[in-house]
């Protein structure tokens, strides 16, 4: 029904647009006595041979929604109905701020892909602490960037500032440096500015009773070189794990007649490439350490192909777009029929 009728009506309105429209009609809904029960009847999936104890955490079931859609935390609960394992709310900043100008936001149906260059418009740590502090059950992900008016050499204090107004409200931390959507961010990757970064967070997490797991978000786009660099950094600066890949900047083999839009891909032309990363990072860290799974995830094979090359963990975004929400226990019933 979603891919016949919802989504064909959906797809003739602009994105972005869309995206506010569903998010304000699914809270509306969910404010129905008995909808989240009906929703969690239909989608989510219960069954303890899906649990997966990960850094420490426990997750109900691995799949996750993908940082990016629930960027405010204001859906959280209504989502996790849906049957994800576990919402990854932001990329959040210290201070509010707009994102890039609109439109930003582009549909590549032709190749099942969505290209945005949003730019972490969001409201700001705040008040994502205010709206997280009436969560009591869903197991949550705060993913964390830089403000854009803040340059790179001080990055370090916005992640600091974030990370300690969320400590209290999240299980477990994602440091962005891999949008290709705000201005020199990516430059963050090199290797001494992303120790010194990781190192510092670390540090903060380290003098905590009981420290938060800190991962690692990582573009798609590193080389071989790259990526050794970065299964060395993991290592020595002890953060939990990486979340293999944000979105692409490379346009290859594209055929929608968006593909020249800048910003980041995401969706199937990702697919390929973020397994080949996780199968990397897996094999030559001889599996020292966990990794999210996302990129492309549009079948439950597309799943399971990440979850055995080394992934513990998997992350719907655009898949989740495209295919709708019976995706998630459709993914779930083939874990299991697999035993993975």
């Amino acid at each position: 029904m979603y891919k016949s009728l919802i989504r064909p009506l959906l797809f003739k309105f602009d994105p972005e647009k869309v995206h506010y429209f569903t998010f304000d009609f699914l809270k509306s809904f969910c404010r129905i006595p008995g909808a989240i029960d009906f929703l969690k009847s239909k989608f989510l999936l219960q069954d303890k041979r899906l649990e997966r104890e990960v850094f420490g955490l426990k997750f109900p079931n691995p799949v996750g929604l993908a940082a990016g859609f629930d960027k405010d935390a204001k859906l959280y609960k209504e989502l996790s109905a849906l049957g994800f394992g576990f919402i990854e709310v932001g990329t959040v900043t210290p201070k509010p701020q707009p994102g890039n100008e609109k439109k930003r936001l582009f549909r590549l149906p032709e190749d099942s892909a969505i290209i945005n260059r949003m730019g972490f418009n969001n409201e700001g740590v705040e008040k994502m602490v205010e709206r997280l502090r009436k969560n009591t059950d869903v197991l949550i992900g705060g993913n964390i960037g830089k403000n854009k008016v803040t340059p790179n050499e001080n990055a370090v204090d916005d992640y600091l500032y974030s990370f300690e107004k969320l400590f209290d409200q999240v299980d477990y931390f994602v440091v962005n440096v891999s949008s290709p959507n705000t201005p020199n961010l990516r430059e963050l990757q090199g290797k001494e500015p992303l120790k010194k970064l990781l190192n510092s967070l670390q540090q903060k997490n380290d003098q905590k009773a009981k420290p938060k797991p800190i991962l690692l978000k990582i573009a798609p786009d590193l080389t071989d070189e790259q990526l050794l660099d970065i299964i060395e950094i993991v290592k020595g600066t002890g953060i939990a794990g990486v979340i293999a890949t944000n979105t692409t900047i490379s346009r290859e083999g594209i055929h929608s007649e968006n593909k020249n839009e800048t910003g980041g891909l995401s969706g199937k032309p990702l697919t390929k490439r973020s397994t080949e990363v996780i199968r990397f990072l897996s094999e030559k860290s001889n599996k020292a350490f966990p990794i999210i799974g996302v990129g492309g995830i549009h079948t439950p094979e597309d799943a399971i192909e990440k979850l055995e090359a080394g992934a513990s963990l998997v992350q719907l975004y655009t898949g989740f777009i495209y295919e709708g929400p019976a995706l998630i226990k459709r993914i779930n019933q083939e874990i299991l029929k697999k035993g993975i």
